[in-house]
């Protein structure tokens, strides 16, 4: 795949997922703090000494994921583990400890838990919530469920929200009333919440009203001073706005964190969902491996499972290969159709975003790089064919290549008038924050599909902050049968070095000495008013009912749709259309939250029915419960959702270049 000049498309893989403020020239962010090998392997954070007791804190940069010991009078609790417990064994080595116990807050999504290899290595309980389905046996824990680790009190606390049996720890010194610290797993971040999308079954609405109940009605009770230690912290998918601090407090919390400053539980439920993005396609894979109890792993003799040079293994039918060496040389040779996801990076993560569950796994890369790959791979429940790419060398089916652009050079060639393409494959938010042109918006793990809008023919460069991202899109566009994609070299932290110019979200207008503000709200429909269109000029607007799936089941207004309120706000499908969109539910209130946020986003006329469904029946005649006589017109209709619509994205207005004072997180 070699570059040439003339026209070309530009694609901007700038870190997809992880927010993070960058001053200066250079980039810091939670995707580039994981580019080393200390990253790779769980670390002790911290330990914090309390009364009678002391709490160790492990991080997995990697994963962003933190677990805990808590120590007292030479006994211990280990809390939300991941599956390689060296770390733990280590420690409770040195210190001559012995294990009491694990607690498991909940069946994690975002990796493959080690409660079992503990409790197989120690011969010690797991705790664990009695609603968890757990598969293997537990002691199971419920509100007020109380342990003792030494003179330490742990209280189980049930904190529902992130999935429904989510269970917190209070820990107590000895003798006093009011604990010191609360686990709080995935239910509370510093800085966010738990995302409440991840189970089936249950509306993304309603365990986020339970994340609201639980900390209105017991975590906001706590005392101010309460230190809070989540199981993950900036960089992880498991929420949004979630901080690079290790710990907060209650009072801390409730005084900064954007989601708990809603009073209102509709408020709240509407800002949580709006934040919410699609998880990685093998969050459900990790919890049902939790829930129902992974293989143990004979982690000191793990076998790497050779697999021969072939000509097939470039066939994206039959084997998904992933290049783990870095991006350089990756470039200078590949395996064909090959996709590059670095050993130094989230290579976990990355997996399980691009890999679809299932498929034919092979690693490629030198035999350290190998094994250290084949381990890590274990903890989001992977398992790879291995080849080393001197014994692919060594075979004569040859290689493919990418050229890695210069900035200098990208520039000239767009001060030339040869304006390319930049796709930005971040988050909207993000992609506004810092860019190097005038750019379209294709979220990275959508690229595989969204390539299709562009000309495989046509040369494509990738860039990204560290060419960690563009590299892999590289090999994403390979698959689908680009010839000539390109990376720039460096990415964009290369692009601010040389000094070239970027645009971000500031602009400068002037303004008026009382400036105005027009802020878009969805219109008010009455009962009234949407009989008499439903009767009169039906097909001229798009109706969806955003009640849960059971109550649309039971009773629905004819030529409705139910739409799970997430998907509604997420879906771009729904921010176009030849009519309005009128949105039903309950009491009107969800309504009228959701239809604020959509007329946020689009010119298209937005009305949400007031008073709801309750008000529509009331003055249909009908008792206000809604659990009498149904209208005989009103049949249940089968729940569906709306085809999938791709907006023609519209031209971005020209700005002038600035001078970036910070960047959105990269890669």
């Amino acid at each position: 795949m070699h570059y040439k000049t003339g026209k070309i498309i530009t694609i901007t893989i700038i870190s997809f997922f992880i927010c993070s403020c960058l001053s200066g020239a250079n980039i810091k962010d939670t995707e580039s703090a994981s580019h080393s090998y200390d990253a790779a392997y769980y670390q002790i954070t911290d330990t914090y000494n309390f009364p009678q007791f002391k709490l160790v804190q492990f991080n997995l940069p990697v994963l962003s994921h933190y677990s805990y010991m808590v120590i007292s009078e030479g006994q211990a609790l280990i809390v939300d583990p991941g599956r390689d417990i060296y770390a733990y064994a280590d420690l409770v080595q040195k210190e001559n400890l012995s294990v009491k116990g694990v607690f498991l807050t909940h069946s994690h999504a975002d990796f493959v838990a080690g409660h079992l290899e503990l409790a197989n290595v120690f011969n010690c309980p797991i705790y664990q919530s009695a609603k968890s389905k757990a598969q293997y046996k537990i002691e199971p824990v419920e509100d007020g469920t109380t342990i003792e680790i030494g003179k330490a009190k742990v209280k189980f606390i049930e904190t529902p929200g992130h999935v429904i049996d989510g269970t917190s720890a209070l820990v107590y010194s000895f003798g006093k009333e009011t604990p010191e610290l609360i686990l709080t797993g995935d239910y509370l971040f510093v800085g966010g919440v738990g995302r409440p999308d991840l189970v089936v079954g249950t509306t993304s609405a309603t365990l986020a009203g339970m994340i609201f109940d639980t900390w209105t009605n017991k975590i906001s009770k706590l005392d101010d001073s309460v230190k809070i230690f989540p199981a993950h912290g900036a960089g992880s998918l498991c929420g949004a706005h979630l901080k690079d601090s290790p710990y907060s407090t209650i009072g801390q919390e409730r005084a900064s964190n954007p989601n708990l400053q809603y009073t209102a539980k509709s408020e709240f439920v509407t800002a949580v969902l709006s934040e919410l993005q699609e998880p990685p396609q093998y969050f459900g894979h990790n919890a049902a491996m939790n829930r129902n109890g992974p293989d143990l792993v004979d982690w000191a003799n793990i076998q790497m499972s050779q697999i021969p040079a072939d000509l097939s293994l470039t066939d994206t039918n039959k084997y998904y290969v992933v290049d783990i060496r870095d991006s350089k040389n990756y470039a200078q040779d590949h395996i064909p159709n090959s996709v590059n996801v670095g050993l130094r990076g989230r290579l976990e993560t990355w997996v399980g975003i691009m890999v679809p569950w299932g498929s034919n796994l092979v690693l490629c890369g030198s035999e350290v790089e190998l094994t250290e790959a084949v381990y890590r791979l274990y903890r989001v429940g992977y398992s790879a064919k291995v080849i080393k790419f001197e014994d692919w060398q060594k075979s004569n089916l040859g290689t493919a290549k990418n050229d890695l652009v210069k900035s200098a050079e990208l520039y000239d060639l767009m001060q030339q008038g040869k304006e390319p393409i930049i796709v930005d494959v971040r988050l909207p938010n993000e992609w506004m924050g810092l860019r190097i042109g005038t750019v379209l918006n294709l979220p990275l793990n959508k690229l595989s599909v969204l390539s299709s809008k562009l000309n495989p023919d046509e040369p494509v460069v990738t860039v990204c902050n560290s060419a960690y991202r563009s590299s892999m899109a590289v090999g994403v566009l390979e698959r689908n049968g680009f010839i000539k994609a390109s990376s720039l070299d460096g990415g964009s932290e290369a692009w601010i070095e040389a000094g070239l110019p970027v645009y971000g979200s500031e602009t400068k207008t002037s303004v008026s000495a009382t400036p105005k503000r027009i802020v878009p709200l969805p219109e008010r429909i009455s009962a009234a008013e949407l009989k008499r269109l439903m009767m009169d000029l039906p097909g001229t607007f798009d109706l969806v009912d955003i009640r849960p799936a059971g109550h649309y089941k039971d009773y629905s207004l004819p030529g409705s749709v139910s739409v799970d309120i997430a998907d509604l706000i997420n879906n771009p499908a729904y921010l176009t259309g030849a009519g309005p969109l009128i949105i039903v539910d309950r009491d009107g209130s969800l309504a009228m939250a959701a239809g604020g946020i959509l007329s946020q986003k689009t010119q298209r006329q937005i009305k949400a029915l007031y008073g709801g469904l309750e008000a529509y029946w009331q003055q249909s005649g009908l008792s206000p419960d809604m659990t009498t006589t149904i209208p005989q017109q009103l049949k249940p209709v089968s729940p569906s959702t709306s085809p999938p619509i791709t907006p023609t994205p519209s031209k971005p207005l020209e700005q002038k270049p600035q001078t970036p004072k910070k960047k959105s997180a990269g890669c």
